[in-house]
């Protein structure tokens, strides 16, 4: 059996294969076109379950069958066609994401109960790059108090999904920072050419008016405060249009205080 026989099965496994068709698919790379039975034999894989896994190793493009007399002979296409699957994934996932908003609007219309406040935890990274997504959706302009740069907890990958979405939905953020996010700031981008925001502009506030020290965000009825410092990740999301209305009009107040600055 090939050396990296569990890499291979992980990597499928991720494609949503079993680790059979991963035996399979290696033991017709390892030893070339193959009946039923001699495939049994060199990928250890009983023959009935072959029969069953033809289907899905057909639909996934990783094998060809040519008709022999009275026999099928089983042949290895490239590797390379999972790339037709990959694709098939992604453009699976577009679709969710796409109706995600529409399965959102049904929820919120068929609720049997619609209360004014309500508040969501969400801790570890992934809970908080969570938060970060929500913002995506949003249907107003989104201001934002902030201790440091996002992409400094979460990585360039998501980072630029996450600028991709708001540059696509047009969205539009002012921000009010102190002396830590500036550092952040120019530390990132040192070397680096990630997606940036469109519509974005941003001012300093003096320590003296306002010592930064976690992350606050405005949209939509959300304030979302984040934490993700000392070993500590962990945000929170409350939906409550006058908590909204009223750390607006507090952003505004330190808006006219602070000053632009070029990073």
């Amino acid at each position: 059996m090939h050396p990296n026989t569990d890499a291979i099965r992980t990597y499928f496994a991720k494609l949503g294969l079993e680790a059979e068709i991963a035996d399979v698919y290696l033991a017709l790379h390892a030893h070339g076109p193959q009946t039923i039975s001699e495939l049994s034999r060199t990928s250890k894989v009983e023959r009935t379950r072959i029969y069953r896994l033809l289907d899905k190793l057909t639909a996934s493009n990783l094998i060809e069958v040519e008709s022999h007399y009275r026999r099928g002979v089983i042949k290895p296409a490239p590797i390379t066609n999972l790339n037709i699957l990959i694709s098939q994934r992604e453009q699976e996932l577009k679709n969710l994401q796409d109706e995600l908003g529409l399965i959102e609007q049904v929820l919120a219309r068929n609720s049997l109960s619609s209360p004014a406040t309500r508040a969501q935890f969400y801790e570890g990274p992934e809970g908080v790059k969570q938060m970060f997504w929500n913002q995506t959706k949003s249907k107003t302009e989104i201001v934002s108090i902030l201790f440091e740069n996002m992409q400094v907890n979460t990585n360039s990958r998501f980072f630029d999904r996450w600028v991709s979405a708001c540059n696509k939905a047009d969205l539009r953020f002012r921000s009010v920072f102190g002396d830590e996010f500036i550092k952040s700031q120019r530390k990132w981008y040192t070397g680096r050419t990630n997606e940036r925001l469109k519509h974005w502009e941003g001012r300093r506030i003096d320590p003296a008016n306002l010592a930064v020290t976690h992350s606050t965000i405005i949209y939509n009825n959300v304030v979302a405060y984040f934490n993700w410092k000392d070993g500590e990740v962990f945000g929170v999301e409350i939906y409550n249009p006058d908590i909204a209305d009223s750390q607006r009009q507090l952003f505004e107040l330190l808006w006219q205080k602070a000053q632009p600055t070029d990073i």
